[in-house]
C-alpha cells in the first residue's frame, strides 16, 4: 500500500508541472504519463533474481522499482529538463541515475531511469519510498513498447534478425528524435 501512495505523491508532483505548463507557459513538454505498481509475483521474482533476503527489508532494498512512473516526452532537451524539474524538489532524494540516452543499451533501449526516495506521510509515521521514474520520448516510448512485445511474443529468445532490426529500428527512432527537435527548435526560433 506504501508503494501506491508513493506513486500518488510522485503523480501528484508531475501533475502539477503539467498544469503549470498547460496553463501558465507557451509549451507542455509532458506528452502522457502513466504509472504502475509491480504484481506481488513479479517482485518476488526479481528479488529472487537479485539474490535479496526473503524479508520484507531485504525486498525494499533490492527493489527499487515496485512503484514505477513513465513520463514521456515530446523531446530529448524535454526529458532533461522534466528530471532536473522533480529531482531538484526539497523533499525528493535522487538514489540513482541511469542514463540510457547517453549510454543506450546494447539493444538499443533508449531513456532515462531515476530512482528517487520520497517521503510518505501516513496516520502515525512517515514511510520513505522508492520510486522508479522513467522518462523518455515519444519515439523512445513507441521503440521500447515494440520492443516489449517482441520479447514477450518469442518468450524472450528474439531470433538475431530482429534484434538486429530492433537496433536499427532503435537508430532511426533517435534520428527522429533529432531531426524533430532541430525543427522545433526552428520553428520557435531557438535557432
Amino acid at each position: 500500500m506504501v508503494y501506491k501512495f508513493g506513486i500518488d505523491e510522485m503523480m501528484t508532483k508531475i501533475n502539477i508541472l503539467r498544469d503549470e505548463f498547460t496553463y501558465a507557459r507557451a509549451y507542455n513538454p509532458i506528452e502522457h504519463v502513466k504509472s504502475r505498481l509491480k504484481s506481488p509475483e513479479s517482485i518476488l521474482a526479481k528479488a529472487e533474481r537479485k539474490g535479496a533476503p526473503p524479508t520484507l527489508e531485504g525486498i525494499r532494498e533490492y527493489v527499487r522499482d515496485i512503484a514505477g512512473i513513465r513520463i514521456t516526452c515530446s523531446f530529448i532537451s524535454d526529458v532533461y529538463s522534466i528530471m532536473e524539474m522533480i529531482t531538484r524538489q526539497g523533499d525528493v532524494a535522487v538514489i540513482e541515475i541511469e542514463d540510457y540516452i547517453a549510454r543506450p543499451k546494447p539493444n538499443g533501449y533508449r531513456s532515462v531511469h531515476v530512482i528517487v526516495e520520497i517521503p510518505v506521510f501516513m496516520s502515525d509515521r512517515v514511510e520513505s519510498v522508492y520510486v522508479e521514474l522513467q522518462i523518455r520520448t515519444v519515439a523512445m516510448d513507441f521503440w521500447a513498447s515494440l520492443e516489449h512485445k517482441i520479447y514477450y511474443k518469442h518468450d524472450r529468445d528474439v531470433p538475431e534478425e530482429l534484434r538486429d532490426e530492433l537496433r536499427v529500428a532503435a537508430e532511426t527512432a533517435r534520428d527522429l528524435d533529432v531531426r524533430m527537435e532541430a525543427l522545433h527548435e526552428r520553428v520557435h526560433g531557438r535557432i
